[in-house]
């Protein structure tokens, strides 16, 4: 990861080491926050923030959900406000290619009530690169099966990106690393596969393709439904429903999808080879199709590229 410059906090754009909140933020003790990632691309026509206005809808569908309103310092932001920080933001960086924006409580509070708690917005940018580091695009990615479960809708608000309910992607992140795997997939509480600890999940079989359902208490990814509708415009044939383990590792092909990872090829789970052992053909075409989307080489879905300048 390489920092840049400013870092968009509460209406202001500071030094990136001046972003500092207090220990006892409530956020900082409690994990009371959503946030966004966001991917910025280079175009023919300049620096486009991918699906920004999708993004930022579902931040403030997240701040709902955890009864935070974006009050920050008297001003209420709505969705273009939002959305203008983020470019102004990115205009003030000279080397971007992930944006995260969080809304948290960022008042000192000891204990866990966050009422009245006072709430901050920051916005970050970074160079990332590619998100899993060694993944090869032929050789793919080799994912282990984790003992931790994603947590279901019975333990938080599984459809947002909560900051503290990353805890148990953390956890997941750590047990493969430590066991030679790239990535973790994580089942819910029904012993189905859900998602990975930062992306959803795609497996084909017999030239059909199938995604986890969201009842599933996945993240109703943007990245995956992009490739939902981007696969359907190509013909494929796609069904969200309950996938179970036999069916993860007896798949011709596994793909992941995640606004970091962008669509990353498996090709191992649990030691166990995924169709040849490398990228398949289908994950490849899908792959190809949307590095043209993103770098703004495909005018038909121009809709989903908002444009810095």
């Amino acid at each position: 990861m390489e920092k840049a410059e400013k870092i968009w906090i509460n209406g202001k754009l500071i030094n990136w080491d001046d972003a500092k909140v207090h220990v006892m933020a409530h956020a900082m003790n409690y994990g009371t926050g959503v946030f966004e990632g966001i991917r910025v691309y280079q175009t023919p026509k300049g620096s486009a923030v991918f699906r920004l206005r999708e993004h930022m809808t579902r931040l403030l569908d997240g701040c709902r959900v955890m009864g935070i309103d974006p009050e920050i310092e008297g001003k209420i932001y709505g969705l273009e406000d939002m959305i203008d920080a983020v470019k102004a933001t990115v205009k003030a960086n000279k080397k971007v290619d992930y944006i995260k924006p969080c809304v948290f409580l960022s008042g000192e509070r000891a204990g866990l009530n966050p009422i009245g708690v006072p709430v901050s917005f920051s916005i970050t940018c970074i160079f990332m690169g590619p998100y899993l580091s060694g993944v090869s695009a032929e050789e793919g990615a080799k994912v282990m099966t984790s003992s931790w479960h994603r947590p279901d809708n019975l333990c938080g608000p599984a459809g947002a990106k909560v900051n503290g309910a990353y805890v148990t992607s953390c956890l997941a992140k750590r047990e493969a690393v430590r066991q030679g795997a790239d990535e973790a997939i994580m089942l819910n509480s029904t012993g189905h596969v859900a998602e990975c600890t930062g992306e959803n999940i795609f497996i084909c079989k017999n030239g059909k393709i199938y995604t986890p359902q969201t009842s599933e208490c996945i993240l109703d990814g943007i990245t995956r439904n992009s490739v939902i509708e981007i696969a359907r415009d190509m013909g494929y044939d796609i069904t969200e429903t309950q996938i179970t383990r036999t069916q993860l590792v007896s798949a011709d092909e596994i793909w992941m999808t995640g606004t970091a990872a962008e669509v990353v090829p498996v090709t191992s789970v649990d030691g166990r080879t995924i169709g040849s052992g490398k990228t398949g053909e289908t994950t490849k075409k899908v792959y190809k199709k949307f590095q043209e989307i993103v770098t703004g080489k495909d005018p038909k879905y121009e809709r989903w590229l908002e444009y810095i300048n």
